[in-house]
């Protein structure tokens, strides 16, 4: 019997995940990336070989993201080299993205890339660049903590932002903190940015691409904070 890759881990929290996505104004979309990492599978060459990217309203987005689980061989690396379910990570853009500026900003590059010689540049491939750096609005900032879980400093960030801000995600190697930037109380505003980057395990923050909770990401399921533990 064929096997498929399996990038949908568990369906209800998937769901749950497209209903917490910020609702979609005039012109506006989420970027999603399906990866390769080297992290989870060393047999891998490098890291972070993309394998799809797309993009998708929350009406569509949990048909795109089925029609990624194709027949195991599929996604392949190099020449021939198979890439193993353990290896994929699916990720997204919490913050929508900007038709409007990515084809601006689409246009002032093939401007720069036409007036010179062609380098093997793929008009596709740099639209789908642009649109994953032009963000339409900043609901979250996103800050990726590594080698931490949120239980063991979760009292420390409550010193630092009131816990109605922000939206925790359990993944593989720790956590990320989504702070929605709309629900900082006052006397939080001047000071919770190097409060929470003070913290211990903060690593990456700002516009992040996120591990989209409920499907893969190496051998485990990314999830809401809520649904993995009792407050």
């Amino acid at each position: 019997m064929t096997k498929n890759y399996k990038i949908i881990q568990d369906e209800e929290s998937f769901r749950n995940f497209i209903d917490w996505l910020p609702e979609l104004e005039n012109g506006e979309t989420y970027y999603c990336c399906l990866f390769a990492r080297k992290k989870y599978c060393k047999e891998l060459r490098s890291d972070k070989s993309q394998l799809k990217r797309f993009t998708a309203d929350k009406k569509y987005l949990y048909r795109k993201i089925k029609q990624l689980e194709c027949e195991i061989g599929s996604y392949t690396q190099g020449e021939g080299v198979t890439i193993p379910q353990e290896a994929l990570a699916l990720y997204i853009t919490p913050n929508p993205r900007s038709f409007e500026k990515a084809t601006k900003n689409a246009l002032i590059k093939f401007a720069n890339l036409v007036t010179a010689d062609y380098n093997g540049y793929n008009p596709h491939q740099e639209v789908m660049s642009a649109l994953q750096t032009s963000h339409s609005r900043k609901v979250f900032l996103d800050f990726d903590f590594d080698d931490v879980g949120y239980h063991e400093i979760r009292h420390e960030i409550f010193e630092v932002i009131n816990p109605d801000a922000f939206h925790v995600v359990n993944t593989r190697g720790g956590f990320h903190l989504l702070v929605e930037l709309s629900k900082i109380e006052e006397k939080y505003l001047k000071s919770w940015y190097q409060g929470v980057t003070s913290l211990r395990g903060c690593d990456v923050r700002g516009d992040n691409l996120l591990p989209v909770v409920g499907c893969c990401q190496g051998n485990y399921t990314p999830k809401f904070y809520h649904e993995e533990f009792t407050i």
